[in-house]
């Protein structure tokens, strides 16, 4: 059976523990302060930096500063080592991992964020990825769906009531990006051939997957909380983890002007 969604963010304990068959989900508020962005600051690499001082907006240097920096204070804590001194490679479609990964415990990870706020999944020996997205209905079109969405999820989403429809295409949308992050295809594998659940209130899961029919088994979904105005998905190789939601660092949620 699927996990039951999760709403319970909690504080980290001081010694964190990975074990296998557990999911470790992280929540991070970009906007944190001035104090914590230049500590995070100090332990970005240096293309890092060079990617923060790309960006034309003040606001998103700064969110860019605040993810990275976060990324790497999660992964440091599993791995008792300086964030400063993790680094990275990326995979042909931009999925990151640590260099050496198998020497490091065969940690996987995942990020994602929208507007405010980000989520990061963390497993070990297991293939996982997540996706938020801040809600908005006039992002719920039914042309987005019918373009990107298997015919099976165009008709579920007819059929429900018409107020329960932006939620169900969230649904669908971040349990179809989740998905595809954890095969480490992203955007370059087609949404439409696959088909996993969206009602509101239905379990999260991967119902089809039309290249091969075996391949829907093999994946867990589960349904994330993020906030008010959020929705969020888990996908994770193999069968449902033992979940764990932390929120770090400032927990004060942000206001949403959007």
């Amino acid at each position: 059976m699927p996990p039951p969604t999760t709403t319970r963010w909690e504080a980290p304990p001081g010694r964190l523990q990975l074990k296998e068959g557990e999911a470790h989900v992280w929540r991070v508020y970009l906007n944190q302060g001035e104090a914590a962005r230049r500590a995070l600051w100090d332990t970005l690499a240096e293309d890092e930096r060079g990617r923060a001082g790309r960006f034309y907006f003040r606001i998103d240097r700064e969110y860019f500063v605040t993810a990275r920096g976060a990324l790497r204070d999660i992964l440091g804590r599993y791995l008792d080592a300086t964030p400063a001194r993790l680094r990275f490679s990326y995979t042909e479609y931009g999925k990151p991992a640590l260099e050496g990964g198998a020497g490091l415990g065969a940690l996987q990870f995942n990020v994602s964020h929208s507007h405010r706020v980000a989520l990061y999944a963390v497993t070990r020996s297991r293939a996982v990825g997540v996706d938020v997205e801040l809600v908005c209905e006039r992002n719920a079109l039914p042309d987005v769906a019918e373009r990107f969405f298997s015919a099976r999820e165009v008709a579920m989403l007819r059929a429900l009531p018409a107020a329960a429809r932006t939620a169900a295409f969230f649904n669908c949308w971040t349990r179809k990006e989740a998905y595809i992050k954890a095969i480490g295809e992203g955007l370059s594998h087609p949404l439409h051939g696959f088909t996993v659940s969206l009602a509101p209130g239905s379990p999260a899961a991967l119902l089809a997957t039309e290249a091969d029919p075996a391949e829907a088994s093999r994946w867990s979904l589960a349904e994330l909380s993020p906030g008010p105005r959020y929705a969020g998905a888990l996908a994770v190789e193999g069968g449902p983890p033992s979940l764990r939601l932390w929120q770090w660092g400032d927990a004060r949620r942000p206001r949403q002007t959007e």
